[in-house]
């Protein structure tokens, strides 16, 4: 039975030569990629143009790193802050240590930063790479298994994770608390995915889904974990904050499809659009300059309406002497007035 159990890795990183890749750095970076590539596909589903995920997550992923660095710092400052331990460690990003729950608040703000200067919705854009936020969650986890940390309480199932001795751990069969996140993650995707292709979801509903469900599992595998936290009424703290974004997901589901039905039929304007509107734009801003056609035409008003410039009047008829009676009584006039004129 004992062939059955999760051996942990040796050691967290492979040097390639002069450059280490380190297994939880490498599992961050599949991860965004992953998110990047399914949200694309599913923003062009929705009528976005390609590359336009990719754009808003240069503002989005940095914001998330540091909003994830800087949850965990502040909720375990005493891995850092306390006697006999470095600070300098806390920018240690590649050692571990991201919280959830700071990476997606910042990283929000980042997408709204980038979703503004692109004139597009930011719900939208949420809904779009939701599930593949939930896939990059999934790949990142195994990060842990590299680092051997996040694991939950002894047990002896056949599935149990292998702990080898080292700073602050002791040797031992633990629950894999990261592969039942990792696969709770998996399940979270295909869940928004079925529900936004079965129910339409839209203005930010199907990314509430994805929060709303991977609390409800966050909250049982917190429950497994045996590292150290902040406890608040006998629960620990990421309990707490999963009870509570849970809550907020589900009142936002709930108000926001009777507030605003359906899903936004433009998502991104087109090239065309922007070109069509940008044409608008000039034409009426050329509508209000004034045209130098106009002005001489005024002038030339101003001047056929002034009686003393003598325009506007027709001129008088200039006839030889003898010839106006004839071609009044309609004979021609004498030939040796012809090519006079």
């Amino acid at each position: 039975m004992d062939l059955a159990y999760i051996p942990s890795p040796s050691t967290g990183v492979i040097n390639l030569g002069p450059v280490p890749l380190r297994g939880y750095a490498f599992c961050i970076i599949i991860g965004v990629f992953v998110a990047v590539w399914y949200g694309n596909k599913r923003w062009i589903a929705r009528g976005g143009r390609a590359g336009t995920v990719a754009d808003i997550a240069v503002w989005a992923v940095p914001f998330g790193l540091v909003g994830g660095r800087l949850y965990h710092v502040i909720t375990d400052y005493q891995l850092y802050f306390s006697e006999g331990e470095n600070w300098v460690d806390a920018f240690k990003i590649w050692e571990g240590g991201l919280g959830i729950w700071g990476a997606i608040a910042f990283g929000a703000v980042g997408a709204w930063i980038g979703c503004r200067r692109r004139g597009i919705p930011l719900p939208a854009y949420a809904d779009a790479i939701a599930p593949g936020i939930a896939f990059a969650q999934a790949i990142g986890r195994w990060g842990n298994w590299f680092n051997q940390e996040l694991y939950g309480k002894p047990t002896d199932l056949p599935w149990a994770l292998e702990i080898s001795e080292g700073v602050n751990r002791a040797e031992g069969l633990y629950h894999p608390t990261f592969l039942y996140e990792s696969l709770w993650c998996v399940g979270v995707a295909l869940l928004v995915i079925w529900a936004d292709r079965r129910f339409t979801l839209g203005h930010g509903r199907a990314f509430a889904l994805y929060v709303a469900a991977y609390c409800a599992g966050r909250v049982w595998t917190e429950y497994l974990r045996i590292d150290d936290a902040h406890h608040i009424l006998g629960l620990r703290l990421n309990v707490w904050t999963a009870i509570v974004v849970f809550a907020l997901a589900v009142a936002y589901i709930a108000i926001s499809s009777r507030l605003r039905p359906g899903r936004e039929e433009v998502v991104e304007p087109s090239g065309a659009e922007v070109t069509a509107a940008k044409d608008v734009t000039d034409a009426v801003d050329l509508s209000k300059a004034p045209d130098a056609s106009d002005d001489s035409k005024a002038s030339d008003a101003s001047e056929a309406s002034d009686p003393d410039s003598g325009a506007g009047s027709e001129p008088e008829a200039v006839t030889e002497p003898g010839t106006a009676g004839k071609e009044r009584d309609g004979e021609p006039a004498d030939s040796g007035s012809a090519g006079k004129s």
